[in-house]
């Protein structure tokens, strides 16, 4: 079954995800907000901002207007939470009733506090399918092995998702528990921060390592209070996606740890510190009105939100392990 697939987004992942399902699909369009970015898909078939150096599947075909994606069978949503309901609403105007959402964001909606899911059902009224996993947008791009986790509470649309998705370099495990997987990449900011801390300070890898395996702990935690299953957090969206932030430098919130591990604080408009610090101020809310006492969140909420000095917060972490 080959299937019309929409990419919403032509950013690193958009884009890689776009190369990776394009020889699954029958045409594959790429949603590009700029114009530019665009036209250098279409006539020279590179996105040169964001994968210059590779040459983009033949069935990639960029747009500017999302009312071309009026006819596809599913479309992933690479875009961040904080404009996925925006999308969401004019996407609802366009696409069929039949038309398949796959949400990537890994966030939490501002003021709302609400995963993507639950967004992509207000805005619709269908159930989305969430993908999340330690997906690496130039690994992806070349085509190297990788895997990741897709859920719904839809079975049909879980394998329609997986088959555009599979490929022999791709490996697609597949859950019912959209609540976990989404959790997962939301808390693994969290847990990519706390990392990045520790690394700027210098705090040795034995205790670094000590605070990791205490946060994966509290993850299972969290997740099993708000209704998803433990063992969730064992699969690709889980485990290998927190490894993959928390100890690699393609990480944005563990970047940005490392930075106020070294007493550098970050401007407010920076994009990066608007996500982790949005991250920690809700998980924060969330735990505390769970009556969950997390370590992590705390740890981090101390250092981003409330500028404690990074050694202070580490040692109260420390002397509760």
């Amino acid at each position: 079954m080959s299937l019309n697939v929409g990419v919403i987004g032509a950013g690193a992942m958009g884009t890689a995800i776009s190369q990776c399902i394009a020889p699954n699909t029958n045409k594959l369009l790429l949603y590009a907000r700029r114009k530019e970015i665009c036209d250098d898909i279409n006539e020279g078939h590179i996105n040169c901002e964001y994968h210059p150096s590779v040459k983009l599947h033949e069935n990639i075909r960029a747009v500017n207007d999302l009312c071309d994606l009026k006819d596809v069978d599913v479309i992933f949503l690479c875009i961040p939470s904080s404009v996925m309901r925006q999308t969401m609403v004019q996407l609802n105007e366009i696409v069929s009733d039949k038309c398949i959402f796959v949400s990537t964001a890994k966030g939490i909606e501002n003021k709302t506090n609400k995963r993507m899911s639950e967004v992509i059902e207000e805005e619709t009224g269908r159930s989305a399918v969430v993908l999340s996993g330690p997906n690496i947008a130039s690994e992806m791009m070349k085509n190297l092995p990788s895997a990741t986790t897709i859920a719904s509470i839809e079975k049909k649309d879980l394998k329609i998702v997986k088959s555009v998705l599979s490929t022999p370099k791709l490996k697609v495990n597949t859950n019912h528990d959209v609540i976990g997987t989404e959790f997962c990449g939301i808390i693994k900011n969290i847990l990519a921060i706390s990392q990045g801390i520790c690394k700027g300070m210098g705090i040795n890898d034995n205790a670094k390592f000590a605070v990791f395996t205490k946060s994966y702990n509290e993850t299972k935690c969290i997740i099993e209070k708000l209704g998803g299953n433990r063992s969730t957090v064992d699969d690709y969206c889980g485990f290998g996606d927190i490894i993959t932030a928390s100890t690699l430098n393609v990480s944005r919130n563990h970047t940005l740890g490392i930075w106020y591990g070294q007493g550098v604080y970050l401007d407010e408009q920076t994009g990066v510190l608007f996500e982790g610090k949005n991250t920690a101020i809700v998980l924060k809310e969330i735990c505390d009105k769970l009556n969950i006492e997390c370590l992590t969140v705390n740890f981090v909420y101390d250092v981003i939100i409330l500028k404690k000095s990074p050694k202070k917060a580490f040692y109260a972490l420390w002397e509760k392990l």
